[in-house]
């Protein structure tokens, strides 16, 4: 493609490009700490106040009484659960919050361009430098800068304030934290330079001997002299140069360039889900000879397409998509979650199998990507879940109205959605991981016309038409005509699909763009679909039929599932569909009505990342390591009766299994019940065959060929003492447990980087005298922290649970409990103990250096 003019006033000299095909020595490549470009970090030494005071926005403000905060922060998730708050956004309060924080610049600066980046302000912040507006900005997810160079005092003290309004604090369906939670940088570079976000580097054709790498370039001359410029691009892996394009032109003051450089690279380490393999692209601009400016972008050589008979292809493969959504927050640590925090548990969900994230429903942080890039993920990136019309927080699904209260980003929609959408493509769009961008969640059920037309709902309803459960109870031409006849809304919703796809595409054409729909019945039809180049289906299993024939020029694939079999099983027979995406991967705060379930208990992980009993089962579905699980409950209160003439647990009621939505049935891991007690026991393994033993004595092998469900299951009169899972490969057992006599307390890692940002978790196993895990009994637990380290917070995962998290005590759920310390700066040996009653554990040394 030929190098593109932004500008009407461009004028290129001459250009003259070379590129290189050999394989440089370590010696051409130099470090960033070579370039003028200054990046820094701008996490430290903040004052927080919580509730307005508009004079903090003054330069002369005196905020040394304020408290003492590093970035990222997020200020609801210090305060106490409350009943007389909204469930929707987890029982904890928003308000108002102000940020204020002094800084130097020096005077050899002046002249050159400096900006502030923040990642994501939780919401409707406000910026001031020395008392000056910087601007607005309302979306509390999507990244943003300010241009300070003209308001800095070079030479002397600089103040920045932020204020944000989280006041209407039910403005999200989930619990979106509040405050400055994720990362600010303050960039320096030269008046001649690369802007925020303008390196894009694809890789248009991968085979298994080359790659071509496609870098795009954006230049601005600020400069007050004509420029002879060049741009040098190298290619860098494993400390080696393995290619470089170097193009030289003018560009006169005030001038923007876009230019496009291709370099063939041999061999390519290709980037995968198993292999994830990064590159650096390392631009270098020079000015009359000078380097004035330096980019290192991280990239992946991968090629991927979506075919809509066969399904999804990475370089070359025919892959299944074993994904999950993820909301943003991490539990204890709300909505600031640190990266180590993200790593423990995406290592679980590794280790589950899953290969794909959503990120439901909204922009995820840099950093975030960043790991998936590293550890193999296949990316959905989302933008939006609502649109011009609100969804009603309070009620969810069941649409009543929307209050001032929780409208939210609704209100800035019109105005706001083109530039919220293209930071978060710019920003993103070098991630090997991301696969395709998601323009919207369950939009339809906002617009009462694609409601009405289907025959699920209301006056149209069709008896036996079940909106999870079967396809639609009109034709399509029924359906077309109460679509055409009902009364239409302000907003046309396929139009605005094709207005955000549209500006999807102005930045990035190498990913496809899809949408989460609900009601593809009417979507299909409406134009929305047809502005997609995939379309999601939403609990839309019963469809997906449906659609393959009425439709077959779509390509499909399930972007929201339960986390049951029934869901992965028409993937395993549908070619077509390309995977799915469980709704979720780790359980998230919000979306409760009901006090004190603080959020959703629907994930593989729970709130603090331990594993659910469905982790299990899908670890037994998407992993190849040799995997036994076993669950008990009494058969009183179970989905199970005991069928004497099969002499087999049966479903009480007919396709019980089948019809299971959220959550899981409520099972423990653990063998301890009154003596005689009927206990249905249930076993999850990618094994074809399970025994299963109690004190010796065999009750039995099932067999995963004769269950529809994918688990087998036993009816085990209660008798105490061993249960044991026995297959070919792999095993399980469960104990009867005594009195509560020891505490396990383990941590996945004793030595930090003293960077005030490294994370170690601290885990509480409650234990009888024999070391046997106790899973059926809870005591509070206190952490004895001795040494230099910032506590993050307790938690225990159980939803129910809304024990205040920034405390050193908490009251263990299934005999488990969690504390994250995070380093500080400073070099410090800690030791940490885990004490219930007279009861201690064994001490942990964590050494931060």
């Amino acid at each position: 493609m030929p190098l593109k003019k932004i500008t009407s006033h461009l004028c290129v000299r001459a250009v003259v490009a070379s590129v290189s095909l050999l394989v440089f020595a370590m010696a051409a490549y130099a470090s960033a700490s070579e370039s003028p470009r200054v990046t820094a970090d701008f996490n430290f030494d903040w004052k927080f106040h919580l509730g307005d005071l508009p004079e903090a926005a003054k330069s002369g403000f005196d905020a040394n009484a304020w408290k003492d905060v590093r970035l990222p922060h997020d200020w609801s998730i210090e305060l106490p659960y409350s009943e007389d708050l909204a469930g929707a956004t987890a029982f904890l309060p928003g308000g108002i919050g102000w940020y204020r924080k002094r800084f130097e610049v020096s005077a050899g600066d002046e002249g050159k361009k400096i900006w502030i980046e923040f990642d994501g302000v939780y919401t409707n912040s406000q910026v001031w430098l020395n008392g000056v507006l910087l601007g607005s900005h309302p979306n509390g997810y999507t990244p943003f800068k300010y241009d300070l160079s003209e308001h800095l005092n070079y030479g002397g003290e600089n103040v920045i304030a932020v204020r944000v309004d989280r006041s209407a604090y039910i403005d999200c369906r989930w619990y979106p934290g509040s405050g400055i939670y994720r990362n600010v940088k303050l960039v320096t570079t030269s008046p001649v330079h690369i802007p925020q976000w303008g390196v894009f580097v694809s890789t248009p054709h991968v085979s298994g001997d080359r790659a071509t790498v496609q870098i795009q370039t954006d230049l601005t001359n600020g400069s007050p002299e004509f420029e002879a410029l060049t741009v040098e691009t190298e290619l860098v892996f494993d400390s080696q140069v393995h290619g470089v394009a170097r193009t030289s032109f003018r560009l006169r003051q005030g001038e923007h360039y876009q230019l496009r450089q291709n370099i063939e690279l041999k061999n390519p380490q290709l980037w995968d889900v198993d292999t994830p393999v990064m590159y650096d692209a390392v631009s270098r601009v020079y000015a009359g000879g000078e380097l004035v400016d330096m980019v290192v972008t991280p990239f992946g050589a991968r090629s991927f397409r979506f075919d809509k008979d066969t399904g999804f292809y990475l370089n070359g493969r025919n892959r299944l998509l074993k994904g999950v959504c993820l909301h943003h927050d991490g539990g204890l640590v709300g909505a600031a979650v640190p990266k180590g925090v993200w790593r423990r548990r995406l290592e679980k969900l590794k280790e589950a199998g899953v290969n794909a994230i959503r990120t439901a429903h909204n922009p995820t942080s840099a950093e975030f990507l960043d790991l998936c890039d590293e550890m193999g993920f296949l990316v959905q990136d989302e933008a939006f879940d609502e649109w011009n019309n609100p969804k009603d927080k309070r009620h969810n699904y069941n649409q009543q109205e929307a209050s001032p209260l929780t409208k939210g980003y609704t209100e800035f929609f019109s105005e706001w959605s083109e530039r919220d959408l293209k930071a978060m493509v710019l920003r993103d769009r070098n991630h090997p991981s991301i696969i395709m961008w998601s323009i919207g969640n369950e939009i339809e059920w906002t617009y009462q016309e694609y409601q009405d037309a289907p025959g699920y709902w209301g006056e149209n309803k069709v008896e036996e038409a079940s909106y999870y459960w079967t396809e639609p109870g009109y034709s399509i031409e029924q359906i077309k005509e109460n679509f055409e006849n009902a009364p239409k809304g302000e907003y046309n919703l396929a139009e605005t699909a094709q207005r955000l796809a549209d500006w999807v595409r102005e930045v990035d054409l190498s990913r496809p763009v899809t949408a989460n729909l609900v009601i593809p019945s009417v979507s299909n039809f409406s134009g929305y679909a047809e502005a997609l180049d995939l379309v999601g289906l939403s609990y839309r299993q019963s469809m997906y039929d449906y659609c393959r024939r009425n439709y077959p020029e779509m390509n499909f694939l399930g972007t929201e599932n339960w986390t049951r079999y029934h869901e992965w099983k028409p993937v395993l027979e549908k070619e077509f569909i390309s995977g799915i995406f469980l709704w979720t991967g780790i359980s998230y705060m919000g979306e409760s009505r009901e006090w004190p379930r603080r959020g959703s208990r629907s994930g593989l992980l729970d709130l603090a990342g331990f594993e659910s009993p469905s982790f299990h089962m899908f670890k037994s579905l998407w992993s190849e390591e040799p995997h036994v699980y076993m669950a008990t409950q009494p058969l009183e209160g179970s989905p199970y009766r005991w069928d004497e003439t099969t002499n087999e647990l049966v479903d009480k009621e007919e396709n019980w299994a089948a019809r299971q939505k959220w959550g899981w049935q409520n099972v423990q891991e653990h063998w301890d019940f009154q003596e005689g007690a009927m206990i249905a026991v249930e076993v999850y393994t990618n094994q074809s065959e399970v025994e299963l033993f109690l004190n010796g004595k065999s009750y039995g092998v099932r067999k995963l060929l004769d269950t529809s469900d994918h688990i087998l299951k036993w009816f085990v009169p209660y008798s105490p003492g061993e249960l044991k899972a026995v297959a070919a490969d792999a095993k399980s057992s469960i104990r009867t447990t005594g009195e509560f006599s020891q505490i396990s307390l383990s941590a996945d890692r004793l030595e930090l980087d003293a960077d005030a940002y490294d994370v170690s978790h601290f885990v509480v196993q409650l234990l009888d005298e024999d070391g046997t895990p106790i899973r059926d009994g809870d005591r509070e637990v206190t952490f004895e922290i001795e040494g230099n380290a910032r506590l993050l917070g307790v938690d225990n995962g159980s939803v129910l649970s809304v024990q205040p998290h920034k405390s050193k005590r908490i009251v263990t759920s299934n005999g488990q409990a969690l504390m994250i310390l995070q380093s500080t700066r400073e070099a410090s040996e800690v030791t940490v103990r885990a004490r219930s009653g007279n009861v201690v554990s064994q001490p942990l040394k964590l050494i931060i250096r």
